[in-house]
């Protein structure tokens, strides 16, 4: 017998390589989409995700309000510290100016008691120092005598001025060197005159 042909009650030859349909073997087409333990699977990695993804943000929010806070603090006492930075200036600028205004006025008394002194020798005939020479010369006297007025003078100065508008070193080196080059040139011209 042929395979595939059967006559009476004989069961059918089952053979490996006999077709099930009309159009050779039918293909069975597998549903797409993901298996159970897939699913699952996502299922559990979008929980940790989301679960993850929450606690680091709380955690991450908590310290930068943390920052915040120790930010805001430090920039108060960063302010407590300049007022008194600025209250210690004040006082020691006031108690400057005390001092340099005491001083001022003991050289001002004792020059005016030089003065007084020198005037007998005011217009005594030719040659006699004229008003101004005296008090020229009993200011010289007195205020290089008391330097310690002149250093709390200078002090208050310095704490009153913080900004420039004085001659800086670079500018007054630089006016120093061109007058002695203008000197040194006008002295080697009255040299080559003489000659």
């Amino acid at each position: 017998m042929t395979a595939g042909m059967s006559f009476g009650n004989s069961a059918p030859d089952a053979s490996p390589y006999a077709d099930e349909g009309p159009y050779g073997t039918p293909v069975v087409h597998k549903k797409a989409g993901l298996t159970r333990r897939g699913k699952v699977a996502i299922a559990v990695a979008g929980v940790a995700i989301v679960g993850g993804g929450t606690i680091w943000f709380q955690v991450h929010s908590a310290a930068v309000a943390k920052d915040e806070k120790e930010a805001a603090a430090l920039q108060i006492q960063m302010k407590k510290l300049e007022l008194e930075e600025m209250r210690i200036r004040n006082e020691q600028a006031s108690s400057d100016k005390k001092a340099a205004t005491a001083s001022a006025e003991k050289i001002q008394a004792a020059v005016d008691k030089c003065v007084k002194d020198s005037s007998g020798q005011l217009d005594k005939g030719y040659g006699s120092p004229p008003r101004s020479a005296i008090v020229a010369d009993c200011k010289q006297q007195y205020e290089t005598a008391d330097g310690s007025g002149m250093q709390a003078a200078g002090s208050t100065l310095d704490a009153g001025n913080t900004g420039g508008g004085g001659i800086n070193s670079p500018a007054l080196l630089g006016l120093v060197a061109g007058g002695a080059l203008a000197v040194a040139v006008f002295a080697r011209k009255g040299k080559k005159a003489d000659a």
